[in-house]
C-alpha cells in the first residue's frame, strides 16, 4: 500500500488582468486546497493476486468517478483497466475536507494525488525487484504489471507486493507519466460498473443483507416539518399483520415490520395529531412576496439605455431516482451505518454526537447511490435510522417513500434574479445582479465539523452563502463594471445545493437579458455573445456549438434556435437547442401532465481542460441537458398552506420524453490545458439557458417564469394524510 504527500508548485496567477474573483480563485480552488494537506492519506494497494484495489475518498453517485478513477491508476501503473478495483472508502475523519463530494470538485482534486500515489507504488516495486536480483532499477522495465530485468528475471508486481510494503513513512519524488505517452487518459471507456448496474447485479443501499436489519418507514407530518402532537392508536397498529415496532420520533411515526408493503399498510393506519410546521401557511404567492421584500437595491437608476428584468424560479425537488435510505445497527457501545454519502465525515459525527457515542464507535459505510442531484449531501435519513434504531434497540432498513421525499425532502429553493445592462451605443458599460433566494441550506460545509456548525450560525450561514456565491459566480462577458450579490431569506424550509446550486438561475436569468441586449442594438444573439466574450477558449466553444448547430438557418414559425454560454471550475460549455412551441406540439395530450414545447435538436459543447474519460463526459452533458430542460420546460413544486402538492415522479415532471430531443450531438474539444477542470455540473446552466432563449424567439416573448409550465395545474394533489398515497391500481387501463 502506498501513498504521497504532494509538495506543489507555485501557481500563481499575476498575468490575468480582469478582476474577476473566480479567474484568480475560485469554490473548486478552495476545495481543492482545503483538501490537499491530507492527500498524503490517499492509497494504492497492490495485491498479491496482481490487482489494484483502491478505496475513492468520494461518493459514487452514478456520475462514473469509479471508472475515471480506475483510468487514473491504470495509467499511471501501466496495467489494464481491468486489474483496477475502486470501492468507496467507509467515513475517515482524518481525510478532515478530502471527503466531500460536490462542487465538480472529485477528479479535479484527485487527478494529481491518486496518479502520484500509483507512481509511488510502481517505483516501489521496480525497486524492490532490484534489491531482489542486485541490479539497478534503471535496467528493469514494466510492462501491464510485469517487471523484466537482465538475465530474462520476470515477476509479476502481485508477488512482489509483499516484499515492497513497508511499515514507515518516507519522502520519495516520482516522475508522472506525461501527457503525450497517455494510452488510458483521455481515451473514451466505458464504465466499469455499466454491466453491474444494467443486469441489476450493482449493489445499492437497500440491496444489503444486514442481519436482521427490517423495513422501517415513518409517518409524515402532513405540512413541512410539524412534529407530532400525539397518536391515538398506536396499540392498534402494533398489532398489525407484520408489524413489529411502532415509536414516536423526532420527525414522525417510525413504523418497523417485516415488509416494506406492511409498513405503508401501517403508516397508512396511524391516527396522529400534528403540531404545525416551519412554513405553516405558506404559498407561492407568500414566498414570492417575500423574495421580493429581500432584494437587494440595483443602486440608482441608469442614466444610460439600459435592460432590466426580473425572474421568477420556483422551488423544485432534489429527490433521486433511488430513494431516500439507510441501514443502521445501534447497540449501546457503538453503531454501525450503511448509506449513500457525500458528506460522511459529517455524518459521522453528527452521528456520534446525536448517539452520545465516541466518534471511533461509529462506524459508517458509504455505500454507491442511485443518483444525488445534492440530495446526497445531507444524510437525514441515516439520523432517524439511527434514532430509530436507538429506540427499539433493533437494527432497520429505512427507505423514505416518493411521497416524502417530495413533500418533506430537500428543494432547490424559490428563488428570483433581477438583471440589468447598461449600454451606450455598442458599448455595455455595467451589469447588475441581484440574486434572491430562500435560504439554501448549505449546513454540510466542506464536508466536516467545523464548517459545517459555522454554515448553521446565524451570521455564518449568510457569510458562508455569499461565499459559495462570489466563488461560483463569473462574469464571461467584457460588461464593463458588473457585479453580483447574493440575499437569502427564509430558513423555514428543507433546502439543498441541487446541481449546479445557484448557476443555472443567474446564468438563466443573464443569457435571457443577453439576447434582449443583442435585439436592442441589432445585433445576431451569437455574435453578440462572441464578440463580448472575454478569451479564445470561450469563443471556441461558442463558435463549435454555432457551427454544428447550423445557427441561423430557416426555421418554420412557432420553432427558433436558442444559443447560450457558461462557465465555471476552469472548464466553459455552449448549448444550442431547437425548439418546436407550435401549437400542435404544445398542446397535444399527455395523461395527467402538461405536453409544452419540445427541444428537438441539440448540441453542447465542452472544453474541461483534459477529460479523462470523454465517453463519460459525454454522458454527464446528456444529463446536465436533461437538467436543463426540465428547470426551463417542466419542473417544479407547488406550495400551498405549508406543503408541497406533489407526491411522486407521476407528478413531479422532470424530462420526459415528449420533450427530449432526437437529435443531440455533445462535442468534447481537445484538451485546452494539462489538468481537468470541473465538469459535472457544467452544462446545466447554459442547457436551461438556451432553451428558454429558444423559447423567447420562438414565441416573441422572453419568458420570465421558470418553468415556464408552474401557472398549469395538470394533476389532482394526492392527499396529506395519511401521508402515503394509496398505490395505483390502473397500470394496465394506460398500457399502449
Amino acid at each position: 500500500m502506498t501513498a504521497a504527500q504532494l509538495v506543489p508548485a507555485s501557481q500563481a496567477r499575476a498575468d490575468i488582468p480582469s478582476p474577476e474573483i473566480t479567474e484568480l480563485i475560485d469554490l473548486n480552488d478552495v476545495m481543492t486546497a482545503a483538501a490537499l494537506p491530507t492527500s498524503g492519506l490517499i492509497t494504492v494497494e497492490v495485491n498479491t493476486d496482481g490487482t489494484v484495489s483502491f478505496a475513492l475518498p468520494r461518493t459514487e453517485v452514478g456520475q462514473g468517478i469509479t471508472t475515471s478513477t480506475a483510468m487514473l491508476i491504470a495509467e499511471e501503473l501501466g496495467i489494464p483497466l481491468s486489474r483496477v478495483h475502486i470501492t468507496l472508502a467507509e467515513a475517515r475523519p482524518e481525510l478532515l475536507f478530502n471527503q466531500l463530494t460536490g462542487g465538480s470538485n472529485t477528479t479535479f482534486s484527485t487527478y494529481t494525488p491518486i496518479r502520484v500515489a500509483a507512481a509511488v507504488a510502481r517505483n516501489r516495486l521496480l525497486q524492490t525487484a532490484a534489491a531482489e536480483w542486485g541490479t539497478a532499477v534503471t535496467e528493469l522495465t514494466w510492462d501491464a504489471g510485469l517487471v523484466t530485468g537482465p538475465g530474462g528475471r520476470s515477476a509479476d508486481m502481485g508477488d512482489l507486493s509483499p516484499k515492497a510494503a513497508r511499515a514507515r513513512t518516507e519522502e520519495v519524488s516520482v516522475s508522472l507519466k506525461p501527457r503525450d505517452m497517455f494510452t488510458v487518459i483521455g481515451k473514451p471507456h466505458n464504465r466499469v460498473d455499466a454491466h453491474a448496474a444494467v443486469t441489476g447485479r450493482k449493489t445499492f443501499t437497500l440491496d444489503l443483507k444486514i442481519p436482521d436489519a427490517m423495513p422501517t418507514m415513518v409517518c409524515r407530518p402532513p405540512t413541512i416539518n410539524g412534529k407530532v402532537g400525539s397518536v391515538s392508536n398506536l396499540s392498534e397498529v402494533r398489532s398489525m399483520p407484520g408489524v413489529t415496532d411502532v415509536v414516536v420520533i423526532s420527525t414522525g411515526v417510525a413504523v418497523r415490520a417485516t415488509t416494506f408493503g406492511r409498513c405503508i399498510d401501517a403508516v397508512r393506519a396511524l391516527r396522529v395529531s400534528w403540531k404545525p410546521g416551519s412554513a405553516e401557511g405558506k404559498s407561492d404567492e407568500s414566498v414570492l412576496a417575500e423574495l421580493r421584500a429581500a432584494e437587494l437595491p440595483m443602486g440608482l437608476p441608469s442614466v444610460t439605455p439600459n435592460v432590466e428584468e426580473r425572474f421568477t424560479f420556483h422551488f423544485r425537488s432534489n429527490s433521486a431516482l433511488e430513494p431516500n435510505c439507510a441501514i443502521a445497527d445501534v447497540r449501546s457501545d457503538r453503531a454501525e451505518i450503511w448509506s449513500s454519502l457525500k458528506a460522511p465525515i459529517v455524518a459521522k459525527q453528527a452521528i456520534a454526537t446525536k448517539l452520545g457515542l465516541p466518534l471511533g464507535a461509529v462506524t459508517v459505510h458509504v455505500t454507491e447511490g442511485g443518483g444525488s442531484f445534492g440530495r446526497k449531501l445531507f444524510f437525514d435519513a441515516a439520523l432517524e435510522a439511527v434514532e430509530v434504531s436507538q429506540r427499539i434497540r433493533k437494527p432497520v432498513k429505512l427507505m423514505w417513500h416518493r411521497a416524502d421525499d417530495s413533500r418533506q425532502g430537500r428543494a432547490h429553493p424559490m428563488a428570483t434574479s433581477r438583471v440589468r445592462i447598461s449600454y451606450l451605443g455598442n458599448t455595455v458599460l455595467g451589469y447588475k445582479q441581484r440574486h434572491t433566494s430562500v435560504s439554501t441550506d448549505l449546513s454540510h460545509g466542506l464536508g466536516e465539523i467545523f464548517t459545517a456548525l459555522a454554515a448553521k450560525l446565524p451570521v455564518g450561514d449568510i457569510g458562508f452563502s455569499e461565499t459559495f456565491f462570489q466563488l461560483s459566480q463569473s462574469m464571461p462577458y467584457d460588461f464593463g463594471a458588473n457585479s453580483r450579490l447574493l440575499s437569502e431569506t427564509d430558513k423555514g424550509f428543507n433546502t439543498g445545493s441541487m446541481r449546479n446550486v445557484y448557476s443555472p438561475d443567474v446564468t438563466c436569468a443573464r443569457e435571457l437579458l443577453v439576447d434582449r441586449l443583442a435585439g436592442k442594438m441589432g445585433k445576431d444573439p451569437y455574435r453578440f455573445r462572441r464578440d463580448f466574450l472575454r478569451d479564445d477558449r470561450s469563443r471556441a466553444v461558442l463558435d463549435k456549438a454555432a457551427e454544428a448547430g447550423d445557427w441561423g438557418r430557416s426555421m418554420p414559425a412557432g420553432t427558433a434556435q436558442g444559443i447560450a454560454f457558461h462557465s465555471e471550475y476552469h472548464s466553459t460549455s455552449a448549448v444550442l437547442v431547437e425548439l418546436d412551441c407550435r401549437p400542435e406540439t404544445v398542446d397535444r395530450p399527455v395523461r395527467d401532465g402538461v405536453a409544452g414545447p419540445r427541444v428537438t435538436k441539440a448540441v453542447i459543447a465542452v472544453d474541461v481542460g483534459l477529460a479523462v474519460n470523454p465517453r463519460g463526459l459525454e454522458a454527464q452533458m446528456m444529463g446536465c441537458l436533461m437538467d436543463g430542460i426540465a428547470l426551463t420546460l417542466t419542473s417544479s413544486l407547488h406550495l400551498r398552506d405549508g406543503h408541497f402538492l406533489e407526491a411522486s415522479w407521476d407528478n413531479y415532471f422532470y424530462t420526459r420524453q415528449w420533450n427530449t430531443p432526437p437529435e443531440l450531438q455533445v462535442i468534447v474539444l481537445s484538451p485546452s490545458t494539462g489538468e481537468p477542470g470541473g465538469a459535472g455540473e457544467l452544462g446545466v446552466a447554459a442547457s436551461m439557458a438556451a432553451v428558454a432563449c429558444a423559447y423567447g424567439r420562438a414565441t416573441g416573448t422572453m419568458p420570465t417564469v421558470f418553468p415556464i409550465n408552474h401557472g398549469t395545474l395538470s394533476f389532482e394533489p394526492k392527499p396529506t394524510v395519511p401521508p402515503i398515497p394509496a398505490s395505483p391500481t390502473d397500470g394496465l387501463d394506460h398500457v399502449r
